[in-house]
């Protein structure tokens, strides 16, 4: 049981840097290896595979229902005290992300007339840096934004799952709105880490941040996408 003496707010500058430095370490690895393992994928999946994935419309649902179930069970490993299930915890959530994201990535770097994947990944990583600094460097307070957080993300499924079953497009609106949601998640998500977290609990840190980055990074590919079409 952890008490507010292991709070990374309440520890000396040493132990929050050494903190931070350990989070975004398991982030940027959580990345390559998502990279490695989408690679993989493309290599290994048949392009007709890949294709199923992306029509039929319950085939998809029922990919984002294992998504969901997998999502909540990493995140609880990812917290377990046993350090070996948090690794489990981020590297299941990891594999998890690089299914989710193989029709896109497929569609975007096989069936794609120009490179889009590379400069999304670029703006991605633009913001993900400049929102970190604005929470590590300043004194604002961004727990207002829970609340939107929730309603957003209610929002955000309910139209995603609408979309699906009834078979219409959601926009560019939709992505750009999500950008502004996955940008707040950031935003929040980097604030509770450094107010509330412990400092043994970087790897649940690192999925964290890496969920929102890959969430991100998803609907910024989909508008650099929907300007090529």
């Amino acid at each position: 049981m952890y008490t507010q003496n292991d709070l990374v707010s309440n520890v000396s500058q040493v132990e929050q840097a050494e903190f931070f430095k350990k989070t975004y370490t398991h982030v940027a690895a959580a990345i390559l290896a998502f990279i490695v393992v989408e690679y993989l994928l493309l290599d290994l999946i048949p392009q007709s595979v890949i294709v199923s994935m992306m029509g039929g419309k319950y085939v998809w649902l029922f990919i984002l229902g294992l998504f969901w179930l997998g999502s909540t069970m990493s995140n609880n490993l990812a917290f377990h005290p046993s350090q070996d299930k948090q690794y489990l915890g981020l590297g299941l959530y990891v594999i998890l992300e690089a299914i989710i994201f193989l029709p896109m990535i497929a569609m975007a770097t096989i069936y794609s007339e120009s490179n889009v994947v590379m400069p999304a990944a670029m703006i991605t990583l633009f913001m993900f840096s400049g929102l970190t600094a604005v929470v590590l460097f300043t004194k604002t307070d961004f727990s207002f934004l829970r609340t939107a957080i929730m309603i957003g993300g209610f929002v955000s499924l309910g139209a995603i799952v609408a979309g699906a079953i009834f078979g219409f497009n959601l926009g560019l609106w939709f992505s750009l709105a999500m950008v502004v949601l996955a940008s707040a998640s950031i935003l929040y998500q980097t604030h509770q880490i450094k107010e509330n977290y412990t400092t043994n609990q970087y790897v649940g840190a690192a999925l964290q941040i890496f969920a929102s980055v890959m969430l991100l990074f998803w609907y910024i590919l989909r508008i650099f996408m929907s300007r090529k079409n």
